[in-house]
């Protein structure tokens, strides 16, 4: 039996440049799409006058999106290939809905950014790459789109591939992957296209299928958030006490030293049980059960980790935050902060910026952050938290804040200093003279 590997990837760019003919030209042409979905596909072109099947339909399914012929909200969509399997999310490209691009890229693993090939690199182009950046979302791949409407010139390509280089190279991103597409025709989306000759490099799906997303887990420091703690007290187990939760990061084996966050306190790994049977060593992002060679306090919501490498608790969180919600972020808030399976009651002390994509800049002191607003805030909270910086895991570093009259996600969080690669492509627009 073969296991294939799981690659979450997010869409973007600016209004109509094709995400969602795109994914729709995934699925269709990979053969992911059943024939119920087809008919409906094409029923709902045929009442907008259409004789193709708008393939766009296929991600862009509820009916006010329909109708407007936008999308607005994140669809996600589910397909295999004999290679991988992949969980996509086809994000709005609307400037007003930021916060959707957001969500859909912040357990992405790749983001792909599409450009209008007779447009070239456009504001929003700029604005969802640099939150790719932000997000830190390890692959980024350009998508130069339409190129039958551009004359499948290489020059037009070139052009807008160095353009786009240039500006993610500012943002901190190492290398893009850039490919010459047209959704609609389906050239170098699943099969190569015979217009574009001068092009020798892999198809969108070629590329999706064979980008590396498996990492090693020993290079990262083990992170082991408690969800439930277990005590059957059964005749045969009368003594067990065990810590179930998903690994977040890094690799656990039995003898390890281990800090219990935030009390402090240390023990040792004396077992580690999956599915039921006894392992020496567990890596994420499996999920386990820990026993400690002593008796401690644990409960859900503390952080078990290495003694070498454990993070520092802290009250005062320093954090780059997108908010979401609809309601404005104030200093003087009170919140909720969720952070892997702990909530604390936390205020808002301070609110240093708020960050414009459009040219990085920062404006100081806003005094709020409303919807699609990206900043810096400064949280108290109640209790210590056991908090990484964002940019040493994107896991143990992210946390959600939630109003505590009734639930709602206000603003999703980046601990540490999650911004400072735009600091640096700032200070770059500024001396290389870039036009934002």
């Amino acid at each position: 039996m073969t296991t294939t590997t799981l690659l979450r990837f997010a869409t973007a760019g600016s209004v109509d440049d094709g995400k969602s003919t795109l994914v729709g030209r995934l699925l269709h042409d990979s053969k992911s799409v059943l024939a119920d979905q087809l008919e409906a596909v094409a029923h709902a072109s045929r009442n907008r006058g259409q004789e193709a099947p708008d393939l766009a339909l296929l991600t862009d399914g509820l009916r006010a999106e329909r109708e407007q012929g936008i999308t607005i909200d994140v669809a996600y969509r589910y397909f295999a290939t004999p290679r991988r399997r992949f969980i996509l999310a086809d994000t709005p490209g609307h400037v007003q809905y930021t916060r959707n691009m957001v969500t859909g890229a912040s357990t992405a693993q790749l983001a792909i950014v599409l450009v209008d090939a007779r447009n070239g690199v456009v504001e929003q182009t700029r604005r969802h790459a640099a939150v790719a950046a932000l997000l830190r979302v390890p692959h980024l791949v350009l998508a130069v789109n339409k190129m039958d409407l551009a004359g499948y010139t290489e020059n037009t390509f070139a052009a807008i591939a160095d353009e786009f280089t240039a500006y993610a190279a500012s943002l901190g991103v190492p290398q893009v992957t850039a490919i010459p597409i047209s959704a609609l025709a389906g050239d170098n989306v699943v099969t190569p296209s015979s217009h574009m000759d001068w092009y020798g490099g892999p198809t969108v799906l070629e590329h999706l299928e064979t980008v590396p997303v498996v990492t090693d887990p020993t290079a990262e420091d083990a992170r082991f958030p408690v969800q439930y703690v277990i005590r059957p007290q059964t005749p045969a187990h009368p003594d067990y006490r065990g810590y179930a939760g998903q690994i977040a990061s890094g690799v656990l084996t039995v003898g390890d030293e281990v800090t219990v966050l935030p009390s402090g306190r240390t023990s040792t790994i004396s077992a580690i049980d999956a599915l039921g049977t006894g392992v020496d060593t567990a890596f994420a992002p499996q999920s386990v059960t820990l026993r400690l060679a002593d008796d401690l306090d644990v409960s859900r919501g503390d952080l078990i980790a290495p003694t070498a490498t454990a993070p520092v608790p802290t009250q005062d969180v320093q954090a780059t935050v997108c908010h979401v919600a609809d309601k404005p972020l104030r200093v003087g808030d009170r919140v909720l902060l969720k952070h892997t399976t702990r909530t604390v009651k936390a205020i808002v002390k301070d609110i240093p910026s708020r960050l414009t994509l459009d040219d990085l800049s920062h404006h100081p002191h806003p005094g709020e952050l409303t919807a699609n607003d990206i900043g810096r805030i400064t949280l108290r909270t109640a209790e210590p938290l056991a908090l990484d910086s964002y940019h040493h895991s994107r896991r143990t570093g992210a946390f959600l804040l939630i109003d505590p009259t009734d639930g709602t996600t206000l603003t999703a969080g980046m601990a540490g200093d999650a911004q400072a690669a735009f600091s640096v492509a700032a200070a770059v627009a500024d001396d290389e003279g870039w036009d934002f």
